[in-house]
């Protein structure tokens, strides 16, 4: 029997709310989008609380308000649109907005008032998806590889999926043992971040600013030097390890640069720790299917190809799926695992005790 879902996605890069009409059937199939920009104040108030500040639960209590009214509106406009009504849909999977994840402290925090969102829109929501498998003692994240498994498990041969988005992780498929997966590091957070403070620029469209530099080897060893890059998963990360503050660090120990350079070895970042990582844990891939909106930098894809002689790169687009959704239509699949009490984290991918069914349920 077909249910309908329907998932909401905030990502780290803080640049917008993705929400994804679903039915889930023998397979999870994409019907419908809908997409909010983020509003300045809003993205400025998100941003704040992934720091320390004043007054920091207040805030997030306002903020969160905020963020589930915008989900609620477009939840309603996305039903009128599909000439549907709120008691067609099985349940919301939201995300909320990630404001800290610290799984090595034992949390990981969303803020997105599943409650209110369930009274707003008279649809069942599933939320607080992280906090069950780091209770079992695992990373709470990535979540996406058991849906990844679950949408592109069609081949035999061994393929990995790679979500770029603030940050990057890696589902890797093989069909003698349990999908497996981790963060590999930033993904979009510093490039956007720098063009942002140097031009005002939401993001570096097509990776056309970066391509205009050069790699810098001494900002690129140093970069490359962190902890996390030396450590083999299951891991995970967050704002809190790679923001603007940590690149500054890294630039005030070198002579100045030309931005564009430092663009450029932030792209040469992102792509050496994906490559690295995918050589490392899985050299046998022969598929790589991005997703997310790092599969439109053009210049960081033809960077992986490069970097990947061997395997086949590619957007999921040519799956017929669209990247810029699958998160959201992974959180519609999550909510569905929840309700028909499926485990839906991976102790391969999280370092989890064992398998959990993963989420809260705020009844219509």
């Amino acid at each position: 029997m077909a249910f309908f879902y329907i998932g909401v996605m905030s990502g780290s890069s803080l640049d917008g709310i993705d929400i994804a009409l679903l039915e889930q059937d023998d397979r999870p199939r994409l019907l419908a989008t809908h997409y909010i920009p983020m509003p300045e104040d809003l993205h400025a108030e998100l941003l704040g609380l992934c720091s320390s500040g004043t007054d920091e639960l207040t805030r997030a209590a306002l903020a969160e308000q905020k963020w589930c009214r915008l989900v609620a509106q477009g939840v309603l406009t996305l039903l009128e649109e599909q000439n549907m009504v709120a008691g067609q849909i099985r349940a919301i999977g939201s995300h909320g907005q990630t404001i800290r994840h610290e799984p090595a402290r034992g949390f990981s925090i969303q803020i997105g008032n599943p409650a209110l969102l369930a009274e707003l829109t008279e649809i069942t929501v599933v939320s607080d998806f992280r906090r069950r498998d780091i209770a079992a003692g695992g990373q709470g994240a990535p979540l996406v590889p058991a849906f990844h498994e679950a949408l592109f498990d069609d081949n035999k041969e061994h393929r990995a999926v790679l979500n770029i988005g603030g940050f990057s992780n890696l589902s890797l498929i093989e069909s003698d043992r349990p999908v497996s997966g981790f963060d590999c590091g930033p993904g979009n957070v510093l490039l956007d971040a720098w063009i942002q403070s140097q031009h005002n620029r939401p993001y570096d469209e097509d990776g056309a600013w970066a391509a205009s530099g050069k790699v810098d080897a001494a900002l690129l060893k140093t970069l490359l030097s962190d902890p996390f890059f030396l450590t083999k998963g299951p891991k995970s990360t967050g704002r809190e390890v790679f923001n603007l503050g940590w690149l500054h660090h890294h630039l005030f120990q070198l002579p100045t640069l030309a931005p564009e350079n430092v663009q450029a070895t932030l792209l040469e970042l992102t792509a050496l720790t994906i490559t690295e990582s995918l050589q490392s844990a899985q050299s046998s891939t022969m598929e790589l299917l991005v997703c997310g909106g790092g599969a439109h930098n053009i210049a960081l894809m033809n960077r992986l190809a490069e970097l990947l002689p061997n395997t086949r790169v590619s957007s999921t687009a040519k799956f017929g799926v669209d990247p810029d959704w699958v998160e959201a239509m992974a959180f519609a699949w999550l909510a569905h695992c929840c309700l028909e009490s499926v485990p839906a984290n991976r102790p391969t991918v999280t370092g989890a005790k064992g398998l959990r069914v993963l989420g809260a349920i705020y009844p219509a």
